[in-house]
C-alpha cells in the first residue's frame, strides 16, 4: 500500500482531495452570495444583517483558505477558477437579493448544502484515518449547525 508523506493511503488522500475541492467550490459560491447580500440588503434589518453578512463572509474566507491548505496537505491541487466552482456548486446562487427574509433563507439553504458535503467528507476521512480532515469537518459542522439554529430563530 502506497502512503503519502503524512502517512495516509495515497488513493484515499487523492479521493479526499477531490471531495474537498467540491466543498471548496461550494464555499466559494457561498462566499460570493454573502458578499452580494452584504452589499445589496435593504430594509429595516439593514444594519443588523449588513454586519452579520460581513461576519459570515469573513468566516467563510478563512474556511476557504483552510480547505485549500488541507487539499495541498493531502497532495492535491485546490481548484481556483470560477468555471470549476460553477461546475461543482450545489449551493444555490442568490442574485440581487435585497430582502432580509430571502437573504437569511439563502444562507440557511446554503449552509444545509455545505453540511451535506461536509458530512460525506467526514465519513470519507474517518474511513481513511485522516484525523486532520476529520477534525476540520467536525468543527465546521458544529459551528454551522448552531448558525442554522440561530438563523431559523431569527426567521421565526
Amino acid at each position: 500500500m502506497s502512503t503519502t508523506i503524512i502517512g495516509l493511503n495515497t488513493k484515499q488522500a487523492e479521493n479526499l482531495s477531490v471531495s474537498l475541492n467540491e466543498l471548496l467550490s461550494n464555499f466559494q459560491v457561498y462566499y460570493q452570495n454573502l458578499r452580494g447580500l452584504h452589499w445589496n440588503i435593504k430594509g429595516k434589518s439593514f444594519f443588523e444583517l449588513h454586519v452579520k453578512f460581513e461576519e459570515f463572509y469573513t468566516d467563510s474566507q478563512e474556511k476557504i483558505d483552510l480547505i485549500a491548505e488541507r487539499i495541498l496537505t493531502l497532495g492535491g491541487t485546490p481548484l481556483h477558477t470560477f468555471s470549476d466552482y460553477s461546475e461543482l456548486a450545489k449551493v444555490p446562487v442568490g442574485k440581487n437579493v435585497t430582502n432580509d427574509v430571502e437573504g437569511v433563507t439563502l444562507v440557511v439553504n446554503s449552509l444545509s448544502e455545505l453540511l451535506k458535503i461536509e458530512r460525506s467528507i467526514l465519513e470519507e476521512s474517518d474511513d481513511a484515518n485522516d484525523e486532520g480532515t476529520n477534525s476540520m469537518m467536525s468543527d465546521f459542522i458544529a459551528e454551522q449547525e448552531k448558525t442554522i439554529w440561530m438563523l431559523n430563530a431569527w426567521l421565526s
